[in-house]
């Protein structure tokens, strides 16, 4: 198969789930000993975090796309980056990159088209809930109509990531806040739940839900098996 880089560090705990999931579906797909083809580079999640707060973005897309260019100089074939709030200096790795860059709201947005979901809740850091950076791609390439939470839930949902999943700290309280205000949204209308944080799938499982759970975490791990699968087909085809 080809190979997966991956963007990680942000935090280590999910990183550590995109990388048993990776090896999971490839050895669902792939059968016997395979493991996926992949190289990890991880960040300083610290270093991060602190631009995050300060809302320097530009600096925050330099990191990343620095990172991609290792990636790919390591022999990369794909780059995807673990974490959803990142996302936000996207164009920034696809600039830096001549390989395809893999965004985590597209497999999402395809696997709740694909269930006939037009109406759906985002869970995610504020970043991710506040900006349009997500929202917007699903509304503009899955017709989407996202929900996000009232301002004091999303405060109470964006401290629980960062004070306590990033650092591997699950809280029965912290679920069944969550829970609260997953049914919250589905009063509002939403049809299913979006885990936009890759931390949250620590937390919350489909059975904590009373609605659909679509898991941004495990849906882009399968989506770069598959390609790193298919591409290395395609090319075996080819010759």
């Amino acid at each position: 198969m080809k190979t997966i880089g991956v963007i990680g560090g942000m935090s280590w705990e999910s990183s550590a789930e995109y990388y048993r999931l990776l090896n999971r579906h490839a050895k669902r797909r792939l059968g016997g000993h395979h493991n996926a083809r992949s190289l990890l580079l991880t960040v300083d999640f610290a270093a991060v975090e602190a631009s995050q707060r300060a809302g320097d973005w530009t600096a925050l897309g330099a990191q990343m796309a620095d990172a991609a260019r290792h990636l790919e100089a390591g022999g990369a074939d794909l780059v995807i980056l673990a974490t959803n709030t990142m996302h936000r200096v996207c164009e920034s790795i696809e600039q830096a990159i001549t390989i395809p860059f893999l965004h985590i709201a597209d497999p999402t947005g395809g696997a709740l088209r694909a269930a006939g979901i037009k109406r759906v809740a985002l869970l995610g850091t504020r970043y991710t809930m506040e900006h349009t950076f997500y929202t917007g791609r699903l509304r503009e390439r899955y017709a989407l109509d996202t929900l996000i939470p009232n301002e004091d839930d999303r405060a109470d949902v964006h401290r629980i990531i960062y004070d306590e999943l990033c650092h591997g700290v699950i809280e029965d309280e912290s679920r069944r806040t969550y829970q609260r205000v997953i049914e919250e949204l589905a009063s509002r209308g939403a049809q299913a739940v979006i885990l936009g944080c890759t931390e949250i799938t620590l937390l919350i499982k489909p059975e904590d839900s009373v609605l659909p759970v679509f898991d941004t975490t495990a849906l882009h791990a399968q989506a770069a098996v598959d390609w790193a699968i298919e591409r290395e087909h395609q090319a075996t085809a080819a010759m």
